[in-house]
């Protein structure tokens, strides 16, 4: 497609105004140049971070806010608190405040939808009234829901998150980062629904009790057939804009057997010498996915049934068990990349490890490294079960009694014991020898008897 080949002569053209902190797998293989604020791209299949810039710096999130509205829905959903065919009037405290000139469905007050078309407001349109009228059905005010939103972000581990309100209205205190947004996604992921409506490019919202159908058309321009920015590899997940903000993306991406995740905040769009604007948060996006395609795969660096190793053994005729990983290793690795580069290194629980062993038994771990960075770790299991010797148990649970200090306390007891009992009998001896003693027996008494009187 010309337009794609002329996108991507064009960025990759451009000089980098930072450093780039990409992970060093990735720097093996040039990225192409990101001018957003922050970026983030994550294998989702490893858990590998392919590429990573700023992505822990708190940043404005604008509409990406509703990626967390949309999760703690659906948990409510799955949860028995609301249904998907709910009917919700929306009230007039939950439109208040809105700005007018906001993303909108036209939701008025007193109009009736049910959950699931707001979750398509929320997420294809980015209806921010969608957004305040959930939260006040689920948590009794808006106010309460952005509460829970805070929790639901420190239970997943966000560490840069602060929310203010439901939607991504500006706020000085509403923020979050690259890798929080990639956490709370990842969540959202987990619910087949929220895919479902974040991946339509478009939606009809059946006739309500005060208005006639409408449309709705994403506003991911990478999901829309006909769009300059189209991917078909592309899906989900949501948009978000203001003055403050930026262009910010969430999206998905799959490719043959890769499945990838990409976050952009803080991205520009400008117009060019030809008077046509240019979202970069799609093109970043855009650029970021086919360079991973092209340039990493996944490599099996283990299987499950392969020889990781030994281990020696104590307590058994068997001087060393074989070793297996718990699983199949599969790492993300740029394709020129020799697999004798990888540094394996093995930590065993126990060194030597105690017989018996059953097969299975965890005895260590193996951790893979490339260029001093850590991509993967993996249990090592025994491949075999290893017997113990009776005699040898008995031997070291003997030793191990006598290292006790109340086996040490006893057996100094009993030697001082011996000591003194040797010792009084050695006195006793002495004594007997100095007053005189019996010979036993039928032995003759000696000595001095007296004279036996004649008669």
């Amino acid at each position: 497609m010309k337009t794609k080949r002329f996108l991507s002569v064009f960025f990759l053209a451009l000089l980098l105004m930072g450093q780039l902190a990409v992970p060093v797998q990735a720097a093996r293989v040039s990225p192409p140049p990101i001018q957003a604020k922050a970026a983030l791209l994550v294998d989702r299949k490893t858990g590998a971070v392919i590429y990573a810039q700023n992505e822990h710096d708190e940043l404005y999130p604008a509409s990406l806010t509703k990626i967390m509205t949309c999760l703690l829905v659906l948990e409510a959903i799955d949860e028995g608190r609301l249904k998907l065919s709910q009917e919700i009037t929306a009230t007039p405290t939950a439109l208040e405040g809105l700005a007018e000139d906001g993303s909108t469905a036209g939701i008025e007050a007193g109009e009736i939808l049910t959950v699931e078309e707001l979750l398509y407001c929320l997420m294809v349109v980015s209806a921010n009234e969608a957004g305040a009228i959930l939260a006040e059905k689920i948590s009794g005010s808006v106010e309460s829901f952005v509460d829970r939103m805070n929790a639901k972000a420190k239970e997943l581990g966000c560490e840069n998150t602060h929310f203010m309100n439901p939607h991504g209205y500006h706020d000085s205190q509403h923020y979050t980062s690259a890798w929080d947004l990639y956490l709370i996604t990842k969540a959202a992921l987990e619910h087949p629904m929220f895919m479902t409506i974040c991946d339509a490019s478009s939606h009809t919202v059946p006739a309500t009790n005060m208005s006639d159908e409408r449309q709705l058309n994403n506003t991911n321009f990478l999901i829309r057939s006909g769009r300059e920015y189209y991917n078909a590899d592309v899906h989900g997940v949501k948009t978000g804009s203001h003055s403050m903000a930026g262009n910010c993306l969430v999206t998905t991406a799959q490719h043959a057997s890769m499945d990838l995740l990409c976050v952009i905040l803080g991205a520009d769009r400008t117009q060019d010498e030809k008077g046509i604007w240019w979202t970069y948060s799609f093109v970043y996006t855009d650029n970021l996915y086919n360079w991973a395609f092209d340039n990493f795969s996944y490599q099996t660096i283990f299987k499950e049934d392969d020889v990781a190793g030994e281990a020696p053994v104590s307590l058994s005729s068997t001087d060393h068990v074989t070793l297996r990983p718990a699983q199949s290793v599969e790492l993300l690795l740029p394709k020129d990349v020799d697999l004798e580069d990888l540094e394996k290194t093995v930590t065993l629980t126990n060194d030597p490890a105690e017989a018996p062993i059953a097969e299975g038994d965890v005895l260590g771990t193996m951790r893979f490294t490339l260029d001093g960075e850590e991509l993967a770790e993996v249990d090592l299991l025994a491949f075999t079960s290893v017997e113990a010797s009776r005699i040898r148990v008995l031997w070291r649970d003997v030793k191990e009694f006598f290292s006790t200090a109340a086996a040490k306390t006893g057996l100094g007891a009993v030697l001082v014991l011996a000591v003194a009992f040797g010792g009084w009998r050695l006195l006793f001896r002495r004594r007997r020898g100095r007053y005189g003693r019996s010979t036993g027996g039928g032995g003759r008494r000696r000595g001095y008897r007296g004279t036996r009187k004649r008669r």
